[in-house]
């Protein structure tokens, strides 16, 4: 920063002190604990801040905030901006409002003016319709402040869930969060964590040692890794800081400023949208898997597919993607893994989704092979009822436009739940081989012809037999397309072109919900 040189000296020395503050702010907790952020393989907050924001575009706010602790020596150690850099800035030239935790900073533990500074720049947020964006880094609620604290952490919780639906809301999770820390994330839309660095649980390893008498590591009681597969709780886990920063910069170019925005669109020239290669997807024999994102990719523009909670429910993709330069959201059953059934997880996973798109009018496109709900005592006393239900409601109370592509089985519940035309679909298209019917052929076939089937000289025969007739009968989308539930039985390279058609049509779709407070969702 080029030195400002006044004639007054008395002016001078007050430009002189300016610079000093914003030097010492500059350093947060001092060059030593800079050095043990990055001997930890991490970055600083405000180097994090830097590689988000577009380059010279960022505001910071409250850089001089002290905290006002005066118990168990806080009187003795002050910082300015009291561990938490806030802001405002554009990434990739749209507004965003953001809050980064500093480590080197008591920890990034969060104190009354840490809080009011977060608390600030969300109200900024929700008034200017942006997006939030926090980078978390912190132990959790500053103890020797005892319950203006954990005040503060209510304070930021509170405007999450009024900002949810409004606008949107990412966490990136840089370091440990613990306890109060991890609520606030978990009320954002999108939760990002770097492997081998990032941690996030309620209590940590040495308390679950003491009160249940587990041993268990940081990164396997709450790593990324742990979480994006098993827990479920965040949606991408990063290699590193900046591949995080990178995805965070990625999934905002889906997304409108706010709930009313439209969504982005790229330039596109329409050309030949045929894509042969789908012709071929689908095995000829029914019960072979084959991988879901290769009909995505057949479909949307080239290299858009961005996947979310990847490593979750994989039965069930999810993710934002392009078609004709046009943001849409993407669900699909995933017939390669437990054959696309639905479950508890990939239940939550998907509504979780939907409603996210729902809100901030995201169109959505369903691809459908999906033989039903996954049976047995484990998905029933983890209530599959309820969570399954979860789906059907969001699909539901979706009003944003709704297309749905049957590519193979939809069978019972499920071929209801996943966006069908009695939910509201607007337009239901199915490739001539898929199965529209209340349960596989074989299965079908036992019950109806039970009697039949036992009674006959070679039952073996006989059940091939009604298999076949049952197969002939309802195995096919005709028999929907007849009633009208299907709109139309396209071939598959066609459906491209058909989906480009149906959203323009769809553009500017109106649907209103009846009158009401809100829904109550089975939770």
């Amino acid at each position: 920063m080029a030195k400002r040189i006044i004639k007054d000296n008395v002016l001078q020395e007050k430009f002189n002190e300016l610079e000093r503050k914003n030097q010492e702010a500059l350093l947060g907790g001092g060059e030593k604990r800079i050095e043990q952020q990055h001997a930890k393989g991490k970055l600083t907050a405000r180097e994090r801040v830097n590689l988000l924001m577009d380059e010279g575009s960022f505001e910071e706010l409250g850089k001089f905030v002290m905290h006002r602790s005066k118990d168990f020596g806080l009187d003795k150690e002050y910082y300015l901006g009291d561990g938490v850099i806030t802001g405002y800035g554009t990434v990739n030239g749209r507004l965003v409002y953001i809050f980064s935790q500093d480590f080197t900073v008591f920890g990034g533990s969060l104190s009354e003016t840490h809080a009011e500074k977060i608390v600030k720049i969300m109200d900024l947020a929700m008034q200017n319709g942006a997006p939030l964006i926090g980078l978390n880094d912190s132990g959790g609620a500053r103890i020797q402040e005892g319950v203006v604290s954990l005040g503060g952490y209510a304070d930021i919780f509170y405007r999450n869930t009024l900002a949810s639906g409004v606008i949107p809301q990412i966490s990136a999770i840089m370091g440990p969060c613990a306890g109060g820390a991890v609520y606030s994330p978990a009320i954002t839309d999108f939760i990002f964590m770097v492997e081998n660095t990032s941690f996030m649980f309620v209590t940590g390893p040495n308390v679950v040692k003491t009160v249940t008498h587990e041993n268990v590591t940081a990164e396997e009681l709450g790593g990324a890794t742990t979480h994006s597969t098993k827990s479920g709780v965040t949606h991408f886990a990063c290699a590193n800081e900046v591949e995080c920063i990178n995805q965070i910069k990625k999934i905002l170019s889906f997304m409108p400023q706010n709930c009313e925005d439209d969504t982005p669109r790229l330039p596109y020239t329409a050309g030949d949208e045929r894509r042969p290669a789908l012709n071929n997807i689908i095995p000829a024999n029914p019960n072979q898997p084959y991988d879901m994102r290769e009909v995505i990719s057949g479909v949307v523009d080239n290299d858009s597919f961005f996947e979310v909670h990847k490593n979750f429910a994989e039965n069930i993709v999810v993710g934002f993607a392009r078609l004709a330069g046009r943001s849409i959201g993407v669900v699909g059953n995933q017939p390669a893994s437990l054959a696309g059934v639905l479950d508890i997880d990939s239940s939550v996973k998907g509504a979780r989704f939907v409603r996210f798109c729902d809100c901030f009018n995201i169109p959505l496109l369903v691809f459908e092979d999906v033989p039903g709900f996954l049976p047995g005592t484990d998905q029933e006393w983890n209530a599959i009822i309820t969570n399954g239900a979860k789906l059907l409601f969001a699909f539901s109370e979706a009003t944003v436009p709704r297309v749905t592509v049957i590519t193979r089985k939809a069978y019972g519940g499920a071929y209801d739940v996943m966006n069908s035309k009695h939910i509201g679909a607007d337009l239901n298209y199915a490739w001539p081989t898929a199965e529209i019917a209340v349960m596989g052929a074989k299965g079908a076939a036992e019950i109806i012809f039970k009697k039949e089937i036992s009674e006959a000289d070679n039952p073996e025969a006989k059940l091939n037999e009604k298999v076949d007739e049952y197969t002939h009968k309802f195995a096919n989308p005709y028999r929907a397309a007849h009633r009208g539930y299907i709109d139309e039985v396209i071939y598959p390279d066609q459906t491209r072109e058909k989906l480009i058609r149906a959203f323009a049509m769809l553009e500017n779709k109106v649907a209103k919900l009846p009158k009401k407070k809100h829904g109550n969702i089975p939770l």
